[in-house]
């Protein structure tokens, strides 16, 4: 496993994004609210967090619902996951959206998503006139069937 050193300003009122466990691939992220955000069913909208991070090259920062609030709320994001660029040096912001039939309150501070941050490549394209032959071929959605 890769360890890395990322620049971060927090201007939230919360502790940084971090593990729950040692194994654990995505860090939780907080909402960094001034008042509590109601979500009516099918609605959506942009929770700040307060963070600003300022990425290695060659990196990216994906932004995942987290498993809990999926189950339980019907909480989820609408871009999922979300990418933020080496580049980027705005303010995180995380796009909630309730898939739920009820209405649900974002409060300040709760964990609202999680932060994986992993390595990218830049893809140089080739172009051919036809592809290598494979088992599978053309199939696909559902292809494979049950097992």
């Amino acid at each position: 496993m890769d360890k890395i050193k990322v620049q971060i300003i927090n201007r939230s009122k919360h502790q940084l994004p971090a593990y729950s466990t040692e194994s654990s691939a995505g860090m939780d992220v907080r909402a960094n609210l001034d008042a509590p955000v109601v979500l009516q069913p099918l609605q959506r909208a942009l929770i700040p967090t307060g963070l600003f991070i300022a990425l290695p090259q060659g990196y990216e920062c994906q932004i995942r619902p987290r498993s809990g609030l999926a189950l339980k709320h019907g909480i989820s994001l609408v871009n999922t996951p979300g990418t933020i660029d080496a580049d980027y040096r705005g303010e995180i912001g995380v796009i909630l959206i309730n898939l739920s039939n009820e209405p649900f309150t974002v409060n300040d501070g709760e964990r609202i998503c999680q932060m994986v941050i992993t390595r990218y490549s830049h893809t140089t394209w080739e172009q051919v006139e036809t592809l290598d032959e494979t088992e599978r071929g053309e199939g696909g959605f559902g292809h494979t069937g049950r097992q």
